[in-house]
């Protein structure tokens, strides 16, 4: 029997410097996802989206971390919404957004095991390590926080959601296609000691080999693992409809073939998909792929 799915969407755009994500929710129901996940033999209910305040109605009283107070109420939020259906038994497929939703994601499910005494692995599939803090970041955007503040660096009205942390034990998660980090950033991604496999890596050892050394790290004594794909993991000729778009990505292909050993392995707990941006996508491409790419990850094969 095949676990249901429920789609919490997070039209947020607050931890990014772009706009345009907030309607990556929309994009992706538009692209299909509901009915093809019922194509694919799941029980699907899509819970809607989260209410998000805009920008232009806030005001940024630290420009370090921008946004802190409305980023940490919606995250809250879905952290508990996250709870709520891994306790129901069903998957969360999570739509942002801009990727400071991580945060909520992670830290709803982690809470679920963290009760049971069991903890979690992450795959982060990223065009950027996402490991600044308010001290390291050239920007103050929190989409840029999300990895570290899961690891229990930054905030601490980010870190401390759900009342522990960190969520994450760094020896079970993995950092994939990264290839766009930022000076400062560096050091934090050697302070947390999570696994990463950059664009080099990714080049030299070929998809395969990597996912199947990226999957048996995040399942090593976890009761299974979080997926988090940023679609600027691709290259822009791929994905032109993103919010940092990053050239020499992965391919379609390579993509498809990191779901689909994910489907393999029957460890995904949940999945999110961020970073889609309609206003500079063409005819909804970005979308389109990423439902595909969720397909594979929940189970979709050629034959």
């Amino acid at each position: 029997m095949k676990r249901p799915i429920k789609i919490i969407g997070v039209p947020m755009d607050l931890g990014a410097n772009r706009r345009g994500v907030d309607m990556g929710p929309s994009a992706l129901r538009i692209a299909g996802l509901q009915p093809r996940l019922i194509q694919l033999g799941y029980a699907v209910e899509d819970l809607g989206n989260l209410p998000v305040n805009i920008p232009e109605v806030l005001r940024i009283t630290d420009p370090r971390v921008k946004y802190l107070a409305e980023v940490a109420d919606v995250n809250r939020r879905l952290a508990d919404r996250v709870e709520e259906v891994v306790a129901e038994g069903a998957i969360p497929l999570v739509l942002g957004g801009d990727q400071s939703i991580s945060i909520g994601t992670i830290a709803g499910l982690a809470a679920h095991y963290h009760q049971r005494g069991e903890k979690i692995g992450v795959l982060w599939f990223d065009a950027h390590a996402d490991m600044n803090t308010p001290e390291t970041t050239p920007s103050g955007n929190i989409h840029g926080m999300p990895y570290a503040v899961s690891l229990g660096l930054g905030a601490p009205e980010l870190t401390d959601l759900k009342g522990f942390r960190p969520k994450l034990d760094p020896s079970c998660c993995v950092l994939i296609g990264v290839r766009d980090v930022d000076p400062l950033e560096r050091e934090n991604i050697r302070r947390t000691g999570v696994t990463v496999f950059t664009m080099r890596e990714l080049d030299e050892l070929g998809m395969r080999a990597v996912m199947e050394r990226a999957i048996e790290i995040a399942s090593r004594g976890t009761a299974g693992f979080h997926v988090s794909l940023d679609m600027d993991f691709f290259d822009p000729f791929y994905a032109p409809g993103v919010g940092t778009p990053v050239p020499g990505g992965a391919t379609y292909r390579e993509g498809h073939l990191a779901m689909e050993l994910i489907a393999d392995s029957h460890h995904l707990l949940s999945l999110e998909i961020v970073e889609v941006n309609p206003v500079l996508d063409v005819r909804n491409h970005t979308a389109e792929f990423a439902v595909e790419l969720a397909l594979s990850a929940l189970g979709k094969r050629i034959l």
